[in-house]
């Protein structure tokens, strides 16, 4: 009967479909509740440090219940009060009556709303980002061995670069065709497009880098931020009123807090972390468009297992199912970019409400998302499989073109009228490409200026003049050369974490 309720409700698929348990956790009830208390009890030992009349039982009182949290409780007051934070203070208390009087002293709904938020997107970063960071406090985390773990096993990031490096080293000389316009251009290596994919990640791994940061606490500011409370508290004592912020800031594991802010931290913070997302699900988006694409040509294709099906009418396709999920789902966390923009703009004075039920979105579905589509490109980049012969043919089919210019200078070289040359060349290329175009034939160029007299001091030069790898320029020594000096130290402190592989459930 439970089971049947359940699906009665809606739910989000970033949870139920795709996002992995570490993030899903990251933005639960649970950990956001046991937060709360986490910083009522960070408060309350500031307090009592500092000298307000705060006793030992009353702190262990608290820290014995920072995670039994009767959730139907919490329901019902919230119904009762409409206020979130009033009714978790009220279960709280109900279990801590000793401490209930000092539990949210002096503190405004920010002090647990803005902190944990900030917990969270801190804690969020460091899911998605290889460098792990466990100086803080061991209880500041709740659940930490759980979460603490995950970050340890977890450098998303990273671990798509290394994954992507790697194929980019073992494909640096494979030539390919180029494209511009998506029109046959010059010839490039499989390996060198790899490297502009490598190089967009490795912007975003610096841009999220810089926002987790960045990242400061809200700290202990008072209802509009001036800290009139806390100085009531203190009996006009300013240093401790300073000091209690640094305290509760420090416990939380940050370095540093807002110096200035009004009831809330500046939303302009919000805009600065999801923009960094923003652009990694831009990033996301080119990979796997460009992957979409090389798999219509059958160049490049997704891992496909042997029992997958590609789909349910036309047993032989093997359509790119995992490049389609990261595009959609990163033009979703592109679009929550505007979420934060309009909802920081419209911020009036010290705050305003209309920001609240906007952030219980905008935020989770972000990080949640993001983890997702780099799940999921791990998956694609440990699986990518190559054509080389698929490859070949193509090239076979565009380089005579490509050729013409370095069959004339080769004719010159042998005694021949460049104006001569370039007219016979321009001549048999428009009967080639019409035997392409207008009967879909091969391009036969080459038979064509083997058959030709004219050509014949040059004809035991053509298959040199016509080798792919005359023609990819300094590719393979510029893969060479961006994976040594730009990849390579940006792993280098990860390499131990990076022996899991990603499997997804389909």
């Amino acid at each position: 009967m439970e089971a049947a309720d359940e699906s009665m409700k809606y739910r989000s698929p970033l949870v139920s479909r795709y996002a992995s348990k570490e993030m899903a956790y990251n933005f639960s009830d649970r950990k956001k509740f046991t937060t709360w208390r986490r910083l009522w009890i960070y408060l309350a030992k500031a307090e009592k440090a500092l000298g307000l009349p705060i006793t030992d039982a009353q702190v262990l009182e608290m820290e014995s219940h920072a995670e039994d949290i009767d959730f139907a409780m919490a329901a019902d007051e919230e119904r009762k009060l409409r206020h979130d934070v009033m009714a978790h203070v009220h279960t709280f208390a109900h279990c801590c009556p000793t401490a209930a009087p000092i539990i949210h002293l002096g503190a405004t709904s920010c002090y647990v709303g803005d902190n944990t938020d900030l917990i969270m997107l801190r804690d969020g970063f460091d899911i998605l980002l290889p460098k792990v960071r466990l100086s803080c406090q061991p209880e500041n985390m709740l659940t930490r061995s759980v979460v603490a773990k995950s970050l340890v096993l977890i450098p998303q990031l990273a671990r798509v670069i290394d994954r992507l490096a790697n194929f980019a080293e073992k494909y640096a000389d494979l030539p390919t065709l180029g494209f511009t316009h998506y029109q046959p251009a010059q010839l490039t290596t499989v390996g060198k497009r790899a490297c502009l994919w490598l190089q967009d990640l490795a912007m975003d791994m610096r841009n999220l880098q810089r926002a987790r940061d960045d990242l400061r606490f809200r700290g202990v500011k008072g209802t509009t931020g001036t800290q009139a409370s806390f100085l009531q508290l203190f009996q006009g004592d300013h240093d401790k009123v300073e000091e209690l912020d640094r305290m509760v800031t420090e416990m939380a594991g940050f370095k540093k807090a807002y110096l200035v802010t009004g009831q809330t931290y500046s939303r302009k913070v919000d805009v600065d972390c999801l923009s960094s997302l923003a652009s990694l699900g831009a990033t996301v988006h080119k990979i796997c468009t460009d992957i979409r694409l090389l798999a219509n040509l059958k160049e490049i294709e997704e891992p496909f297992e042997k029992e997958q099906i590609g789909s349910s009418a036309m047993p032989y396709k093997r359509n790119p199912m995992r490049a389609e999920r990261c595009c959609s789902l990163a033009r979703h966390l592109v679009a929550l970019m505007s979420d934060p923009l309009q909802t920081a703009s419209v911020q009036w004075l010290e705050r305003t409400l209309d920001d609240s039920a906007n952030r219980r979105i905008s935020l989770p579905e972000s990080f949640l998302t993001a983890d997702i589509i780099l799940s999921t490109l791990q998956n694609i980049t440990e699986g990518l499989v190559v054509y080389p012969k698929v490859i070949e043919r193509h090239i076979r089919h565009e380089l005579p073109f490509m050729a013409t210019e370095n069959i004339i200078m080769a004719m010159v070289k042998a005694g021949g009228n460049r104006q001569d040359c370039h007219e016979k060349i321009r001549v048999l290329s428009q009967e080639a490409a019409a035997v392409v175009k207008q009967e879909g034939g091969d391009n036969d160029l080459l038979a064509r200026v083997q058959r030709d007299p004219y050509f014949a001091p040059i004809l035991d030069q053509l298959d040199a003049l016509l080798d792919p790898k005359t023609f990819i320029g300094r590719a393979p020594q510029q893969v060479a050369r961006f994976l040594s000096e730009e990849v390579r130290p940006l792993l280098e402190p990860y390499k131990a974490k990076m022996d899991v592989k990603i499997e997804l459930e389909l």
